[in-house]
């Protein structure tokens, strides 16, 4: 299953963007690595990143901030959420087009 999935590349502008949330305060210095996360989706324009990292990724204070960030930098923020919640939205989605 996981050898159908595509790896992303971290590009300089993954790795500036990254290094973007960490200098500006969006994020703390110890979360670099969910910086680069978030940053690698945001420069290959993923719709999602579905986590359970509620810390610094799927917070809803911090995703605010993150979302501000990316779309300064040109680049339309991932939505950032947990399993339960993408399905749920996927779920009223269905339910509305009834």
């Amino acid at each position: 299953m996981l050898a159908d999935l595509a790896l992303l590349p971290v590009t300089p502008d993954a790795k500036a963007l990254a290094a973007q949330f960490l200098t500006r305060g969006t994020l703390p210095a110890k979360a670099r690595l969910d910086a680069e996360h978030i940053a690698v989706a945001a420069v290959n324009r993923l719709a999602y990143i579905v986590t359970w990292n509620l810390k610094h990724i799927a917070n809803p204070a911090i995703r605010t901030r993150v979302e501000a960030l990316c779309l300064s930098e040109g680049y339309q923020p991932p939505i950032a959420c947990t399993p339960e919640e993408l399905l749920a939205s996927l779920t009223n989605a269905k339910r509305s087009h009834r």
